[in-house]
């Protein structure tokens, strides 16, 4: 019996589970050399995230595995950013992925730990309330009294473990950590290893870092101000910055899938049509770049008009069409909803969106578009 059926149906699969055959099938694929601790080589890493097109083919059959295989693109970006990626994890060097919020960063740091280690889970949740205890170690304190400072009264961190064996950890939002707790990363980063001074004179004193070791992590670039990374911890890292994705098929044919995705768990067939998530998604990037696609201006809001925010509006539509069949077309629900992603930063935005209403939805009903000219029909949802 498999975890996942210990622990029942989970809302989400880790990268590791869902793409559990993939991982397999690229681990027998390519036999290449790996750097240490590394599931994969660094070219079935990339092949991981990105996709490999056609099927791949086995050079020799396994057990229990199939001789061909599609691997599924994951991230929608730049390849070479990704292969920049994998090399910096080569390298063992630290890797800080930035972007504006809603960049799949997170996605892209699991898949690639997935990738690397073949376990994701290794992470630490950046917050104000984040202490240098689940950076380093912590202590069980009912053995600490018992027994006294001792190994099996330890409590490892998610990067302690990670030193151990060898993996990659994840630490997500790493500036809104207070600066106290971001500098546990430098001796750690530099000397790849943790003191355990209350084991002094042990064997247990010191854990140092088993080769693979490394550290990826996230920041949001509107979160730059909350506690900025010092010098010293910005130089132990390698920047890639992860933007949104730039083709206009290709992002409303992830916002199809994603939400999809999310309809199929809970047992809906997704039927929002696919000039309705066209039109979501071409008002996302216009009011998202501050110019429409036609290269009108366009004023933009505060709030990050961003593609997981486009998924939540498609999937939220999908949802109203499968729980309320013929109560309301999806389109006469989009205004409304891009009515709520606005004004979550700023209630003012409320006006730039009616000014993106006046202008290019309207310029656009004027040009015959049916679906604008519904949707410039609607302009009252936002004057509400």
């Amino acid at each position: 019996m498999t975890a996942a059926q210990k622990s029942g149906p989970r809302q989400v699969e880790p990268a590791e589970d869902a793409y559990r055959e993939e991982l397999a099938f690229l681990a027998a694929y390519d036999d290449g050399p790996r750097p240490p601790g590394w599931r994969l080589t660094p070219r079935a890493a990339v092949t991981f995230v990105m996709g490999g097109g056609d099927a791949l083919a086995l050079p020799r059959p396994v057990t229990g595995l199939p001789s061909r295989l599609v691997i599924s693109p994951k991230f929608v970006g730049e390849r070479a950013l990704v292969e920049r990626a994998v090399v910096t994890l080569a390298g063992e060097r630290g890797l800080l992925l930035v972007g504006e919020p809603g960049t799949a960063k997170s996605m892209l740091s699991e898949l690639l730990a997935a990738a690397v280690s073949g376990d994701s889970g290794l992470v630490v949740q950046g917050t104000a309330g984040t202490t240098e205890d689940q950076l380093r170690y912590g202590w069980n304190y009912a053995l600490l009294l018992a027994e006294g400072p001792s190994p099996r009264a330890m409590v490892p961190s998610p990067v302690l473990t990670a030193m151990r064996t060898g993996a990659v950890v994840r630490v997500e939002e790493i500036t809104r950590c207070l600066p106290e707790v971001q500098d546990a990363l430098v001796s750690i980063l530099s000397d790849r290893r943790i003191a355990v001074p209350e084991l002094s004179g042990t064997d247990a004193s010191t854990v140092d870092a088993a080769p693979g070791f490394t550290v990826i992590a996230t920041a949001n670039l509107r979160d730059r101000g909350v506690s900025e990374m010092s010098a010293a911890l910005k130089r132990r890292f390698n920047f890639e910055a992860v933007g949104p994705i730039g083709d206009l098929a290709a992002e409303t044919a992830l916002v199809r899938r994603q939400a999809g995705a999310a309809l199929e768990r809970v047992g809906a067939p997704f039927a929002v049509d696919d000039v309705v998530l066209e039109a979501l998604v071409t008002a996302f990037r216009d009011l998202r770049n501050g110019v429409s696609e036609e290269g009108w201006s366009v004023e933009r809001p505060s709030t990050v008009m961003s593609t997981a925010e486009a998924v939540s509006v498609a999937t939220s539509l999908g949802l109203a069409d499968a729980y309320f069949p013929g109560d309301r077309d999806p389109l006469s629900l989009l205004p409304g909803h891009l009515l709520g992603v606005v004004r979550k930063d700023d209630p003012g935005d409320a006006a730039r969106l009616l000014g993106y209403w006046d202008g290019a939805v309207r310029r656009r009903a004027e040009s015959g578009a049916r679906t604008w000219r519904r949707l410039w029909e609607l302009r009252d949802v936002l004057d509400a």
